[in-house]
């Protein structure tokens, strides 16, 4: 199976990786050379365009940053609509499964889709949970929205990539779920950080409060796998000084999808509308480029580290 694979960022390259090490034909494109570089190394053939490595493909996985990028790729227009050079769809020779694994808005995943449909393509839209730490050890959760039958041809390719594999209903589906999730991982994280600086801040061990919580009704995922107190856990982001990971600035854009949302639909949303406005606070300090797990700095001023 030759799979044509766009986007190879820090999500997108080790997925691109796995999929090789899982024995399929891949095939890569990235506006940045130095990825591109990598990945040959690893054994992918690379293409100059998205147009060159899906010629023939059976799949075409895309990774990218935002909606108006997704649109760009398939459509050829940007998030307002405005032309741009023709999409992939207008291009495609043969009719590859698309998957798109990007998180963007639910309305962007049901444009796409249809056009897709108009075009006589089967597509899915598939964002992912798990991480960098997830995308390289291949046990990332696919959240997919799309046809049953298309979600059935795209699991051995999923599978070769995650170790979870959900079918959230239709198009569009993926990314209401995804954003969901990631709106109540921001909440978590927060409110996490808020304890942990709460209970140093009054004479507690870090480590002790972490694994008191941990045991109790406090217990979440921040604590039991990504704890944001430096030094606490081994391997964590913040023992890495927050580099890597899953940046600042990410969150918020996922915060800014799930507000958006919650705007069109009229969902009340107050703790995720917070979390969004600490994380961008915390952004504005400079540190969107850091995990999103030293959200803690925000709570640690005038502290000791």
């Amino acid at each position: 199976m030759k799979i044509a694979f766009i986007g190879l960022g820090n999500m997108g390259a080790p997925m691109a990786t796995n999929l090789i090490k899982a024995g399929f034909e891949v095939h890569v494109f990235d506006l940045v050379e130095e990825a591109l570089k990598a990945l040959e190394a690893e054994g992918a053939t690379v293409g100059r365009s998205a147009l060159e490595i899906t010629d023939g493909a059976d799949v075409v996985v895309s990774m990218l940053p935002a909606g108006r990028h997704v649109r760009g790729l398939y459509l050829g227009t940007d998030s307002l609509g405005t032309d741009s050079e023709p999409g992939l769809f207008s291009r495609l020779s043969s009719g590859p499964l698309i998957i798109d694994a990007s998180t963007i808005s639910p309305d962007d995943a049901r444009v796409v889709g249809a056009a897709a449909t108009e075009h006589g393509l089967r597509y899915l839209d598939a964002p992912v949970s798990g991480g960098i730490g997830g995308a390289q050890a291949g046990t990332l959760t696919f959240i997919v929205g799309g046809v049953a039958e298309d979600f059935e041809s795209a699991r051995p390719v999923l599978e070769a990539m995650g170790k979870n594999i959900f079918h959230a209903g239709p198009v569009g589906s993926g990314q209401v779920a995804k954003i969901c999730n990631n709106m109540l991982l921001g909440i978590l994280m927060s409110g996490t950080a808020e304890a942990l600086a709460l209970g140093v801040r009054n004479g507690m061990d870090p480590a002790v409060l972490s694994e008191i919580m941990k045991q109790s009704s406090g217990g979440n995922w921040a604590l039991n796998v990504y704890n944001p107190w430096p030094g606490v856990m081994e391997g964590s982001a913040a023992s890495r000084d927050y580099r890597g990971g899953f940046l600042t600035d990410l969150m918020i854009k996922d915060l800014g999808l799930a507000w958006q949302l919650a705007l069109e639909s009229g969902a009340p949303v107050p703790m995720g509308s917070e979390a969004r406005n600490l994380f961008m606070q915390h952004s504005a300090q400079g540190n969107g480029k850091l995990d999103f797990s030293s959200i803690q700095w925000f709570y640690r001023a005038g502290m000791e580290s």
